[in-house]
């Protein structure tokens, strides 16, 4: 798999695809409501990113930005061949991806200082943290954590955070992230995690990370989350998120949705078995009226974007 993820005009995000599903993308744009994709490594970085247009009968647009707005270039093309190439060896990161088209650079016009943020201390050092704590669950996105910033400390009449000056800030919490988690050796609880959820949808269990703002969203929302014939569910949500990026353990929401407890109660053995084919302990009493909890648990979850 390519560590890319696509996102297409008409809303759809592809995370880790193979070069032939990219290869099929660059060849489905064309049409209305679907007529460009942007790439972006994993880990998404600040103005690093491929993109390409295409237009039903026209020639391929395509451009790519290596770190800054005065580093962007774009290319022309009539063969969907030349733009998979260029796309697919950009993902790989391959010396001399771009050769196969004649690039020139775009003036983008000059870059916008953005201020400084004016917040008093006490300011700062609450959104530093809420921003920390969000970026450590891992889930978010750049753009999510930069909307998250702009809007955390708004009042009613006060809008103090820009959305240039969240971007700043996420992007400097976000790269020492990156920089921190390139130590990290070998597979970490998360992605053990993520396995797991993995097998038990395959076993015809609806199993969703990091799903709804709280638990009652959850409820009312994980029936619709998954397949038609699944037999029963299990998730956390965003606030089972952060409190196992603290250091707490994750807590696990499941049950059957014949609304039995038979069927609870065995869906809870299926995902404590799930968890611990993967290496990863679980507290659970064997009630089921009660979560389940991941613990001890060691939250290192790798950034996307």
């Amino acid at each position: 798999m390519l560590e890319i993820v696509v996102k297409t005009e008409n809303g759809e995000r592809h995370v880790r695809v193979s070069a032939e599903e990219l290869a099929g993308l660059v060849r489905r744009i064309g049409g209305d409501g679907d007529r460009f994709l942007v790439v972006q490594r994993i880990p998404d970085l600040p103005d690093v990113f491929a993109q390409v247009w295409h237009q039903a009968g026209g020639d391929y647009t395509v451009e790519h930005r290596d770190g800054a707005a005065d580093r962007h270039f774009q290319a022309m093309t009539d063969r969907p061949e030349a733009v998979i190439a260029a796309m697919t060896g950009w993902a790989r990161r391959e010396t001399g991806w771009d050769g196969g088209l004649v690039w020139s650079l775009l003036d983008m016009g000059p870059t916008r200082e953005v201020p400084p943020l004016d917040l008093d201390e006490a300011e700062h050092e609450e959104l530093d943290k809420r921003v920390r704590e969000v970026l450590s669950g891992g889930y978010a996105s750049r753009a999510e954590l930069a909307e998250l910033a702009e809007e955390y400390l708004v009042t009613s009449d006060r809008r103090p955070v820009s959305g240039e000056q969240a971007q700043v800030l996420v992007d400097r919490l976000w790269l020492e992230r990156v920089a921190e988690q390139a130590a990290w050796q070998g597979e970490t609880d998360p992605e053990r995690l993520t396995r797991a959820f993995t097998a038990l949808r395959e076993a015809g269990i609806t199993a969703r990370e990091n799903f709804a703002c709280c638990r009652n969203c959850g409820q009312s929302e994980i029936g619709g989350a998954g397949e038609p014939d699944a037999r029963g569910y299990v998730y956390f949500h965003t606030q089972c998120t952060d409190s196992a990026a603290a250091g707490h353990g994750l807590m696990l929401l499941y049950g059957g949705f014949d609304g039995s407890s038979q069927t609870t109660a065995a869906i809870g053995h299926e995902v404590v078995a799930a968890l611990e084919a993967v290496g990863l302990h679980t507290e659970w009493d064997r009630d089921p009226d009660r979560a389940l909890t991941v613990t001890p648990l060691d939250w290192r979850r790798r950034l996307v974007g």
